[in-house]
C-alpha cells in the first residue's frame, strides 16, 4: 500500500488539500468496487493537530503530525495563499522532513505555488519545475538555480513533480493515479471525476499545452506539426519553409512564444512520447527510439538523458513494472 502525506501548510489553499485526498480515496473506491484491496493510504500530516485555512474560516483536522510520520512514499505540497516570502517563512518547518523523506525514496509532488515549497529545499536545484505562470518571474528571481518551465502543465524529474497554475494540478493527479494504479484506474478516474485525458501525442504529461496561449498562429500551427509528427525527423528549416518565414526570424518567434528554441521543443515532444512507451509498453529501447524519430543510439541516449536525468534503460527499469 502507498502511502500518500498531504501536507498542511499554513496559509494552505483548501482546494488543494481536498482535492488529493478526493483523488486517490476515490481509487480506493473504484478498486475495492472490482474487488480489488485498496492501494492507497492518505493522511493529512501537519505541525499541530488542527490548522485554521482562509483567515480562520476552515479548520482542518491533521491524521498525524509531521514529527511522527517517519516513512512516507508520496509527498504533496499544496497550494498557498497571501504573500509568498511571509508563507516560506511560516512553513519552514516543513523543509528538513520533505528533504529527508526524499532521501528516504519518497516522490515529492507541488501542486500549483506549492513549487515555491519545494524549490526551497533545494532537490529542484539543476532541475526543471512548473508553477502558475502569474508568479513565474518571482520564481526565476528567487531559484536561479531551478529551470522553470512556466507554461508547461506538469514536469517530472527523478521522483519530483510539479503542476501549472490553479486546478491543472488535477493533471498532474491524474497522471500519479496511472503510475501507481495504471491505466484503467485513470481512465475511470478521468470520466468520474470529468477530467481530459488527452493521449494523442503519448506525451503522460499532456506536454507544452500551455505555451500555445500565444498569439502567434505560424507558430501554434508549427508546435501542433511537431506534436503530431513525433516518428518523422523535423527539421528547422523545414518549418520556417513550411509557414514561409527566414530561419533565424522563425527562432526567435518561437522562442518568444514558447520559451523553447525549436530544437528543444522537438526534442521534449519526442522524448515525452518516448518516456510514455518506456513506462508502460513492452517495446525494447530500440523501437522506442525509432517510434519518435531518432535513427542514432548515441543521440536519443544523450537527449534522453539531457531531458530525464536517467538513460532510457534506466527510465525504463524504474518505472516499468514489466520491466
Amino acid at each position: 500500500m502507498k502511502h500518500v502525506s498531504i501536507l498542511i501548510l499554513n496559509d494552505a489553499v483548501l482546494a488543494s488539500i481536498a482535492d488529493p485526498r478526493i483523488m486517490f480515496t476515490g481509487v480506493n473506491d473504484f478498486l475495492e468496487g472490482v474487488g480489488k484491496p485498496p492501494l492507497f493510504k492518505v493522511q493529512l500530516i501537519g505541525l499541530t493537530p488542527e490548522v485554521k485555512l482562509h483567515g480562520g474560516l476552515f479548520s482542518v483536522h491533521t491524521d498525524a503530525l509531521l514529527k511522527d510520520v517517519q516513512k512516507t512514499d508520496l509527498v504533496i505540497i499544496p497550494a498557498f495563499t497571501g504573500d509568498i516570502n511571509t508563507a516560506l517563512k511560516r512553513n519552514e518547518e516543513f523543509l528538513p522532513w520533505i528533504e529527508k523523506q526524499y532521501s528516504k525514496g519518497a516522490e515529492v509532488a507541488s501542486l500549483c505555488i506549492g513549487a515555491f515549497i519545494l524549490a526551497s529545499t533545494g532537490l529542484l536545484n539543476g532541475k526543471e519545475c512548473s508553477t502558475h505562470w502569474r508568479f513565474a518571474d518571482q520564481f526565476r528571481e528567487m531559484f536561479p538555480q531551478v529551470t522553470l518551465v512556466d507554461d508547461r502543465i506538469v514536469t517530472e524529474q527523478q521522483g519530483l513533480y510539479s503542476s501549472g497554475g490553479a486546478t491543472s494540478y488535477w493533471n498532474l493527479l491524474l497522471y500519479l493515479t496511472e503510475k501507481y494504479a495504471g491505466r484503467e484506474m485513470a481512465i475511470i478516474a478521468s470520466k468520474v471525476f470529468a477530467l481530459e485525458i488527452d493521449r494523442k501525442s503519448q506525451s503522460p504529461f499532456i506536454m507544452f499545452n500551455g505555451q500555445k496561449t500565444h498569439e502567434d498562429e505560424p507558430i501554434k500551427k508549427a508546435q501542433e506539426f511537431i506534436e503530431k509528427n513525433i516518428n518523422e525527423r523535423i527539421s528547422v528549416e523545414e518549418l520556417a519553409g513550411k509557414y514561409a518565414i527566414g530561419k533565424r526570424h522563425f527562432e526567435r518567434r518561437f522562442k518568444k512564444a514558447t520559451n523553447n528554441t525549436p530544437v528543444e521543443y522537438i526534442q521534449r515532444v519526442k522524448i515525452e512520447a518516448a518516456k510514455k512507451q518506456l513506462e508502460s509498453g513492452y517495446k525494447n529501447i530500440n523501437e522506442v527510439m525509432y517510434d519518435v524519430g531518432y535513427s542514432d543510439t548515441k543521440a536519443f541516449r544523450t537527449v534522453f538523458k539531457k531531458i530525464t536525468g536517467l538513460s532510457p534503460a534506466e527510465y525504463r527499469n524504474k518505472y516499468n513494472n514489466v520491466a
